[in-house]
């Protein structure tokens, strides 16, 4: 008994009639040359040469170009840093990167000045919420509320932002571990530190000397300084949104809006948002929003303790080369 044909073989189309091409006249996207090679970093002129030219890899080299770029082009590289960035032992190539010239800015909300001075105070930080909670006890570490609400409202009446006032109160009281703060070498280099702070968010605004005067003044200024330094980003800065997913993302695009609205052309930059995971404000107003007009975002999701030291490795040995050759060869 013969196979019985199919109830609807008669509407197949007819493969003998497809017309295909040579594979070598299709555009691909993926090339041998674009591929990581399998050598020890120490056999390469440049770590950048181990990840491929392909997807992220090929985004995380355009970011060191960009940073390194920027820097040698006299153009801003902003750094918006949530406090995990602290809490992860990142600190130290922060400030390298300060001493390489590849910080014009450095943003942070108001858990990273807590961080940041406890690091420069005791040399730890981060404490037990949970363990803490219950008694009430949880934020109430007597050093860390006098000491950063004393120098918020001791300079801020004087014109400054929290982050000069924080900067000026560490220069005149040198801490056991002042060598770890962001705040303090960037004081000591001259690169303004900015803190954005919503009121009742950190942990100093529950200690009795709080100022919701003083910190309110403090963090307005800040925004103005923040944006005056994004005002010069045209036609080559760079902004990288580090680990913060609401704050700092919303600071940055009012900050566009206002800096071109008063005329400046800030336009042609390139953005880079890095976390651990995609957040929607990030995303949308780093990465997307501020270059539709012009520039490019990237995204780069990983853990801060894992891109941050590869990010840093490939900006430092990206800026030596460029300083000790005389021009670019990235």
């Amino acid at each position: 008994m013969g196979k019985e044909a199919g109830k609807f073989s008669s509407q197949f189309v007819d493969l003998s009639k497809v017309k295909t091409y040579p594979l070598a006249e299709r555009k691909s996207l993926v090339r041998r040359q674009d591929l990581a090679p399998a050598v020890r970093w120490r056999e390469v002129d440049s770590l950048a040469f181990l990840f491929p030219q392909i997807l992220k890899g090929k985004d995380l080299r355009e970011v060191r170009e960009a940073i390194v770029s920027a820097v040698a082009g006299g153009k801003p590289v902003l750094w918006g840093l949530g406090a995990h960035v602290i809490k992860c032992g990142l600190s130290p190539l922060i400030i390298d990167l300060m001493e390489h010239g590849a910080v014009s800015c450095l943003a942070m909300n108001g858990a990273g000045a807590v961080h940041d001075f406890e690091m420069a105070f005791l040399g730890q930080t981060s404490e037990d919420v949970a363990a803490e909670l219950e008694s009430g006890r949880f934020g109430m570490a007597q050093e860390t509320g006098a000491f950063l609400n004393n120098a918020w409202k001791r300079y801020v009446g004087e014109g400054v932002g929290l982050g000069e006032a924080m900067g000026r109160a560490l220069s005149e009281r040198p801490l056991p571990h002042g060598e770890l703060s962001l705040v303090g070498n960037a004081y000591r280099l001259g690169i303004p530190v900015t803190l954005h702070v919503a009121l009742g968010t950190d942990i100093v605004h529950m200690h009795p000397g709080a100022d919701g005067a003083a910190i309110g003044l403090g963090t307005m200024n800040d925004f103005r300084l923040f944006t005056g330094v994004l005002s010069g980003m045209g036609d080559g800065g760079v902004y990288l949104n580090v680990g913060s997913a609401v704050v700092l993302p919303e600071v940055f695009l009012k900050a566009v809006s206002l800096a071109r609205n008063l005329g400046y052309p800030v336009r042609n930059f390139t953005t880079v948002n890095l976390d651990m995971i995609s957040h929607y404000r990030p995303q949308t107003n780093v990465v997307q929003r501020p270059t539709s007009a012009g520039g490019k975002g990237y995204s780069l999701i990983g853990h801060h303790e894992i891109m941050i030291p590869l990010l840093y490795q490939l900006v430092v040995e990206g800026l030596e080369r460029v300083r000790g050759s005389g021009g670019p060869d990235l």
